[in-house]
């Protein structure tokens, strides 16, 4: 649902398992679009995610191929083979969310993201979106950027909020409309509710009911 009083576009950073605030944005706008010309940063949810574990709070980094110069354009980020990634990934949710209530019944539908190989993190990233969306029941309109898309241009005159630099792991931005609610969580009585974590938290935790939350 629309809030009232946004804008009715999103600009997002692509996100690998975008938490769920990231989202929440795209269940909440018109239209999201994300952005693939912005350069490569590293420690943000382009390439990592954060789970729950027994142990605490756990982050997921996919390694990425280097690239000549200082900076990289987001589109032309390759996925780096380095350190048997995917197999870690995997089994870190599988020991996380391997008893909670929704991992069996959506097991299938995730494990060909750790098996197969895409060479393009911006392209990985996009499907798992799309799958995601699909696991949530939500469907929204979601566009890659075609240029970069600065910062002064996305006003109220343009009808679009910019959370590139707002919904981020350390140093978030202010986001006023983001409220996060407290779901069910396999480690809450150990740590408490954890809020924002990875869209797989909330899904392996809530299942079909997981869109209430965003």
């Amino acid at each position: 649902m629309l809030d009232s009083n946004m804008s009715n576009i999103a600009l997002l950073s692509s996100a690998y398992f975008g938490p769920v605030q990231w989202y929440q944005k795209l269940n909440r706008y018109e239209e999201c679009r994300v952005e693939g010309f912005d350069h490569f940063i590293k420690q943000t949810y382009r390439n990592r995610c954060v789970i729950a574990t027994t142990n605490g709070l756990q982050t997921l980094t996919v390694p990425t191929e280097k690239y000549p110069g200082d900076k990289c354009l987001m589109k032309d980020v390759r996925i780096s083979d380095h350190g048997n990634w995917r197999h870690l990934h995997w089994n870190a949710l599988l020991s996380a969310y391997g008893e909670s209530p929704f991992f069996e019944f959506y097991e299938d539908d995730l494990r060909p993201f750790f098996e197969r190989h895409w060479e393009f993190l911006y392209d990985f990233n996009m499907e798992i979106t799309d799958k995601m969306c699909e696991l949530l029941d939500i469907h929204p309109l979601i566009l890659p950027t075609k240029e970069y898309v600065k910062a002064e241009l996305t006003g109220g005159n343009e009808g679009i909020t910019d959370y590139r630099y707002c919904i981020r792991p350390k140093h978030p931005g202010e986001d006023p409309s983001f409220h996060p609610e407290t779901y069910y969580q396999v480690y809450d009585r150990k740590f408490g509710f954890q809020p924002n974590l990875s869209i797989l938290d909330l899904l392996f935790n809530e299942g079909n009911e997981a869109v209430l939350f965003l």
